[in-house]
């Protein structure tokens, strides 16, 4: 059962099958009676479910105090007369107000709770937040961009367009595509707070001031549908442990007719020369250890289906390899060093590896780095590239 309210700035829906309320929008009405069938549609809702009714406000941007009171209301009451019933209301840190006008309920009635949704879900953000790891951030892009910028257009990419870069990271990724392709506008949002302030504080030394660093949940994002001419997300769906809605919110966000663009890896396709044995069976281990937490490196050649699976057409796809030989071996070198501190250092003890395993994972790392200064070696880090195109 869905239905729509009549307000034009926010929508109320019940779906029964899921047990979920939802609302979405700015709600703020000047009188109770304003969202009178919204709130009739949630009792109504009450009435058939058993178990637990969620309360969806991942989409609310604004509420005022009236609609709070009002739908607060209900809740306390539904949960006195059906005691047997846990309300869940679900929110998003997102929007921050939310939690805090929700999370006395629990104090008002003891079978109505309050969950953060994205608060757990993003298995790595921790691993990349790392401070150690942050600035590498910087050189990966710089490594990648020397491809990248070739492969762009012939995914579609052209000036003019505008563009959202989800999961921006530090934002070096937005700089370039705004330098060389002049977008009409550029939107850049990501949900590491350490990782915007490190993009606004860049941007804002080099005097850039029309990209639009947003705070924000990939998989729950406040833009609307169907707004921007090309959507990119780089290295990003493979530490969501659900992939899948991710790209529903790309494809969401994605006008029919532009593309969504992706890249992802497959760690254990890392190798170097000389050494190569030890380094194999490092990237090995490593794409073993990502998917300990739930995250895929070897998501890369699964780009095609994803895509397809998502409801995309035309899908491109093709791959590249960034290797030593790019640019300064150096740079390569530093990139590996900081894989090695993250994935042989806090993920490797949070698993709880023995000693000899993590002096082990670490050789394999030093070998890439051995294989990448050498004047004779050749390391290399494959990237699989793929966009589709949203149909009209």
């Amino acid at each position: 059962m869905t239905a729509q309210s009549p307000s034009p700035v926010f929508t109320a829906q019940f779906n029964i099958n899921d047990q979920e309320f939802s609302l979405a929008g700015v709600l703020r009405p000047h009188s109770t009676a304003e969202i009178a069938d919204d709130l009739l549609l949630l009792r109504n809702g009450i009435e058939t479910v058993s178990g637990v009714l969620y309360v969806n406000l991942k989409r609310v941007t604004h509420m005022n105090s009236t609609a709070f009171r009002a739908l607060t209301r209900v809740l306390v009451d539904a949960s006195r007369l059906r005691p047997e019933i846990k309300f869940v209301v679900v929110a998003s840190s997102v929007v921050a107000w939310a939690a805090r006008m929700f999370r006395h309920l629990s104090d008002l009635s003891p079978n109505i709770a309050l969950e953060i949704y994205d608060s757990a879900f993003y298995p790595g953000q921790t691993f990349v937040e790392n401070k150690s790891f942050i600035p590498i951030l910087r050189t990966q892009t710089k490594m990648t961009w020397r491809h990248e910028r070739e492969i762009l257009p012939r995914h579609g990419l052209r000036n003019g367009m505008v563009i959202a870069d989800i999961c921006c990271g530090i934002g070096d990724f937005a700089m370039l595509v705004r330098k060389e392709f002049g977008p009409a506008r550029i939107v850049a949002l990501d949900h590491s707070s350490p990782s915007l302030d490190y993009a606004r504080d860049v941007a804002e030394r080099f005097d850039v001031r029309d990209i639009e660093y947003t705070y924000g949940d990939a998989s729950q994002m406040l833009f609307e549908s169907d707004q921007f001419d090309f959507v990119t997300c780089r290295h990003s769906l493979q530490i969501f442990d659900r992939p899948e809605l991710l790209l529903r919110e790309l494809y969401r966000i994605c006008k029919p007719g532009g593309r969504v663009y992706i890249t992802n890896e497959k760690n254990s396709h890392c190798l170097g020369e000389p050494r190569a044995d030890s380094i194999q069976w490092t990237y090995n281990e490593v794409a073993k250890l990502f998917s300990h937490f739930d995250m895929d490196v070897e998501m890369g050649p699964k780009s095609l289906r994803l895509l397809l699976d998502a409801g995309f057409e035309a899908v491109k796809m093709e791959s590249f390899m960034v290797t030593n030989l790019d640019g300064d071996p150096q740079e390569f070198a530093d990139v590996i060093a900081a894989w090695r501190d993250v994935y042989a250092g806090e993920m490797s003890v949070r698993r709880g590896d023995s000693a000899e395993f993590i002096e082990r994972f670490k050789q394999g790392f030093a070998d890439h780095i051995f294989a990448a200064l050498h004047p004779k070696g050749y390391a290399g880090w494959p990237i699989w590239a793929a966009s589709g195109r949203k149909p009209l």
